[in-house]
């Protein structure tokens, strides 16, 4: 049990997300980004635009504040130890947004996305001063929220595509994705509870934190 919660736990890492959102954006609605489908270039190129800024280059960071012995461990379990890493994220996200609202290619739907992403960050980072919020937590919520507004803001485009070999096409339905996606938060949580990370109260607030987020965004951008 252990084993499977730490595998869920890198699986959906909360910088992780923005680029799964990112594929989930291109599969319903690719004509949005100009392009056809995922396989173009342009589509690949941003995919690895939007994984290098909000995952590797974030990541290669807290591996150098580990190194330096900034942070006790790569898994921060102190409050302290994540204070460094938030706002090293932080700074990588506002970079990636502001590079993506200058972009006519990138729809404003998907900056909005990116800047509640960045809120909640730094919502987090305030929270992690009294306490642990959940990041995971925060990452999921954030998730959901990018989905409810994505079938909010597109009603007409409700379902993904997936090209199968043969030239077999296989549509699944946004509200079954968003069910799997809060089934896939739920099961999250559950294995931060297992590996003793947090709360139940570290999670509930980070859930919250990280749809609001969204929301919040929404009113800025759109």
């Amino acid at each position: 049990m252990q084993v499977f919660a730490k595998v869920i736990s890198v699986l959906f890492h909360p910088l992780l997300l923005l680029t799964y959102m990112l594929v989930v954006f291109l599969l319903v609605n690719p004509y949005l980004f100009g392009v056809h489908n995922l396989q173009e270039p342009y589509s690949m190129q941003l995919i690895l635009r939007v994984f290098l800024s909000s995952f590797f280059i974030p990541m290669m960071a807290v591996l150098m504040l580990r190194f330096t012995g900034l942070v006790s461990s790569i898994e921060m379990p102190q409050r302290e130890d994540r204070i460094g890493p938030y706002i090293v994220t932080g700074i990588f996200y506002l970079w990636l947004f502001r590079n993506l609202l200058d972009n006519t290619m990138v729809p404003r739907l998907f900056s909005s996305f990116v800047l509640g992403s960045t809120i909640s960050l730094f919502l987090a980072f305030f929270i992690n001063l009294f306490s642990k919020i959940s990041a995971h937590a925060v990452g999921m919520g954030g998730m959901i929220g990018m989905l409810v507004l994505l079938m909010r803001s597109f009603p007409e485009y409700s379902s993904i595509s997936f090209s199968l070999r043969g030239g077999d096409v296989m549509e699944i339905g946004l509200s079954v994705v968003l069910l799997i996606t809060i089934l896939l938060a739920g099961l999250v949580g559950t294995s931060r509870l297992s590996l003793k990370a947090h709360e139940p109260m570290d999670l509930y607030g980070g859930y919250f934190i990280g749809l609001i987020g969204q929301f919040v965004a929404m009113r800025f951008i759109l």
